[in-house]
C-alpha cells in the first residue's frame, strides 16, 4: 500500500517527460478556455436529465509526453521572450496584510485579456493531458492537477515570464528577486482539502517562500472558496513535516476561531505564507459542474539557499537532476528567475527539453524518502482528502 501511495504522490508531483515531443492533440476540443457553460453534454457537463461533471477523464492513450506548446499569442501586443514583464503596484497595506495575517487577497492583478490567455492555456492543456498529470487525474483528486506545468507546456512559462506575477511577488516578500520554485496547475478539486499547512514548496525553506493562487474563474456560491486560519503562520506546535493539520489541538486555541474565506473572482490572487493553515471544501457529491481553475504554486525570494529535503516529504517537489547540492545558492534553470526579468540562457534551456527528470534521480529521492520519513507524517497527504 506504502509503494502505491508514494508512486500516486510521485506522478501528481513530477511534471516533466523523459522524451521530448511537441505534443499531438488526441481528443475533441472541449470549452475548457472559454467562459461559456453551453458544452456538448458528451464532454460531461451538467444536462436536464442529471448532474454531470463537467470534464471527463482522459482515456489512457490520450496522454502527452515531452514538450507541449499550444502557440497562444501573449495579451497586451507582448513579443515573447522579448518584451519585459508587467509590472503591478501594491500599497503598502496589503504587504502589511500579508506580514499579519499569513494571507491576502489581491483583486484583477489580471485583466480579461490575461485571464482569456490562462483560460485557452488551460483549456489546451487539459485537451491534451500530459503524461505528468496522470495519476492525479485518474486517482480523482482533480479534473485535472498537473506540477510544474511551466516546464512541459510553454504558454504557462510565458506567461511568467511576461505577466505582471513576479513584480507582485516581489513587493509581497520585500526582494528583489523571484524564482518558480514550483507549480501546480488546478482544475476542480474533487474531495476538497482538509486544514493543512503547504509543505511541497520546493527545496527552500518557510520563510524563503511565497504560495500564491491565480484564479481563472468566480468562485461557486456554495463551495470552493478558500478559509484560512488568520495569523497561524506564527503558530509553533504543528511540525512542519505535517500537512494534515488538527486545529482542535490546543496549540491553535488562539487561530482557530478567526477564520478568513476568500471568494476569488477571474484574475484575482491570493498569497499567502505556507505554514498558513487552510482548506477548500469542494462539492458534497465531489462532482463539479462548472470550472474552479487555478494556476498556483510556491515562489523563492532572493538570496534563497538550496535545501536537499531527500528524506522528507518536502523531496517530492524537487525532482529534477539540476545538480544543486544542500547550501548552495537557488540559481538554475529548473528554478527560473521571473523578477526583475526572466533570464534568456533559463529559457532556452526549458525549450530545449534540458529542463527534465531522470528515472535515476527520482529513485534516489524516493528511495531517500522511503527510508527516512514516517509514514505518519509521509501519508497525512492523504487525510487532507475529502474536507468536510
Amino acid at each position: 500500500m506504502k509503494v502505491s501511495a508514494a508512486a500516486l504522490i510521485l506522478c501528481i508531483t513530477s511534471t516533466n517527460a523523459f522524451i521530448s515531443q511537441r505534443a499531438v492533440s488526441r481528443r475533441s476540443l472541449s470549452p475548457l478556455g472559454q467562459s461559456t457553460e453551453t458544452a456538448d453534454t458528451d464532454l460531461g457537463i451538467l444536462t436536464p436529465q442529471g448532474k454531470k461533471k463537467i470534464i471527463k477523464e482522459p482515456a489512457l492513450w490520450e496522454y502527452n509526453f515531452g514538450l507541449q506548446d499550444p502557440g497562444i499569442p501573449l495579451p497586451h501586443g507582448i513579443e515573447a521572450r522579448v518584451t519585459p514583464p508587467e509590472k503591478y503596484e501594491l500599497t503598502e497595506e496589503q504587504i502589511q496584510t500579508l506580514e499579519r495575517d499569513g494571507v491576502v487577497h489581491i483583486k484583477g492583478v489580471f485583466d480579461d485579456e490575461w485571464v482569456d490567455y490562462l483560460r485557452k492555456a488551460t483549456g489546451n492543456q487539459v485537451d491534451n493531458p500530459h503524461f505528468w498529470a496522470f495519476a492525479g487525474t485518474a486517482s480523482k483528486l482533480y479534473d485535472y492537477i498537473q506540477r510544474n506545468v511551466w516546464q512541459t507546456n510553454k504558454a504557462f512559462a510565458n506567461f511568467y515570464y511576461h505577466s505582471a506575477m513576479g513584480h507582485v511577488l516581489a513587493q509581497c516578500g520585500r526582494t528583489d528577486e523571484i524564482r518558480v520554485s514550483t507549480d501546480l496547475l488546478m482544475v476542480n478539486p474533487n474531495k476538497g482539502f482538509k486544514w493543512h499547512q503547504d509543505n511541497q514548496n520546493g527545496p527552500i525553506t518557510w520563510e524563503e517562500g511565497l504560495r500564491f493562487w491565480i484564479t481563472m474563474d468566480e468562485t461557486p456560491a456554495d463551495y470552493g472558496a478558500p478559509v484560512y486560519l488568520k495569523g497561524s503562520h506564527r503558530n509553533d506546535s504543528v511540525d512542519e513535516q505535517a500537512v494534515f493539520v488538527n486545529i482542535d489541538e490546543d496549540g491553535l486555541k488562539d487561530y482557530r476561531d478567526c477564520k478568513l474565506e476568500f471568494r476569488t473572482m477571474p484574475g484575482d490572487m491570493l498569497i499567502w505564507h505556507p505554514r498558513t493553515i487552510h482548506k477548500v471544501d469542494g462539492p458534497a457529491d465531489g462532482i463539479w459542474t462548472s470550472y474552479r481553475r487555478v494556476l498556483g504554486g510556491t515562489v523563492a525570494k532572493g538570496g534563497s539557499i538550496y535545501h536537499d529535503k531527500t528524506g522528507t516529504g518536502g523531496v517530492l517537489s524537487d525532482l529534477g537532476k539540476h545538480g544543486l547540492t544542500d547550501g548552495m545558492k537557488l540559481e538554475s534553470s529548473f528554478f527560473p528567475i521571473v523578477y526583475p526579468q526572466f533570464k534568456e540562457s533559463e529559457a532556452i534551456a526549458r525549450d530545449e527539453g534540458r529542463v527534465g527528470r531522470s528515472p535515476q534521480d527520482i529513485v534516489g529521492k524516493i528511495g531517500g524518502l522511503a527510508g527516512k520519513a514516517s509514514g505518519e507524517k509521509f501519508f497525512s497527504f492523504f487525510k487532507v482528502l475529502g474536507s468536510r
